[in-house]
């Protein structure tokens, strides 16, 4: 695995860089959060580096630093999303933002990202409150409480089974069955399991 490269940056075309370490060109693509913060071409840059091997290709990916690339890898792990969304997600929101999107369970952030439809942002925004650094939760859980209040979760539980495909009454139905002091996340893998007994 290639988890650093240093050395000069050629040639800057969005998405992708070519840096030269010790000779050898590197093709790479990073997100725009990274592309808007390189030095100009012909000077050095470091990057944390992310491999990706298919059949039909190598692909590296470029970060600034190691929370951004640490963000990607989270991404990546969720079912159904390829490392050019994780990228694409990357470059519409940065990690903080993300977080933050995450702790408020605000889907529609990410759906305004070209590739993420209602469903993905749902799932994506379930899944990563499991897997997001303490930390990192911790800091979006601030920025809410500074920039805003976090909305009421029976009504984020309600927002994510009806974007699941269920209906009003059916959400509704379940919503009733669980414990006021229900979390988002948890709230939405309770009413699935009541759901699915139905």
């Amino acid at each position: 695995m290639i988890g650093r490269i240093s050395g000069t940056l050629l040639d800057k075309s969005p998405p992708q860089i070519t840096v030269d370490a010790g000779g050898i060109g590197y093709e790479i693509d990073v997100p725009m959060s990274t592309f808007y913060n390189l030095p100009a071409a012909g000077e050095r840059v470091g990057l944390f580096t992310h491999l990706v091997v298919r059949e039909d290709a190598h692909l590296l990916f470029g970060f600034l630093t190691e929370e951004e690339r640490a963000m990607f890898r989270q991404v990546l792990k969720i079912s159904g999303i390829g490392a050019r969304t994780a990228l694409a997600i990357l470059s519409g929101l940065s990690v903080g933002e993300i977080a933050q999107a995450v702790v408020m369970q605000d889907a529609g952030r990410l759906v305004k990202i070209p590739g993420i439809g209602k469903k993905t942002a749902e799932r994506l925004l379930l899944e990563l409150k499991d897997k997001l650094p303490k930390g990192q939760l911790a800091a979006g859980a601030q920025k809410v409480g500074a920039g805003g209040t976090a909305p009421d979760p029976a009504s984020d539980i309600l927002n994510a089974l009806l974007a699941l495909g269920y209906s009003e009454r059916e959400a509704l139905s379940a919503l009733k069955q669980l414990p006021p002091d229900a979390g988002v996340s948890d709230g939405i893998r309770q009413a699935l399991k009541l759901l699915s007994k139905a």
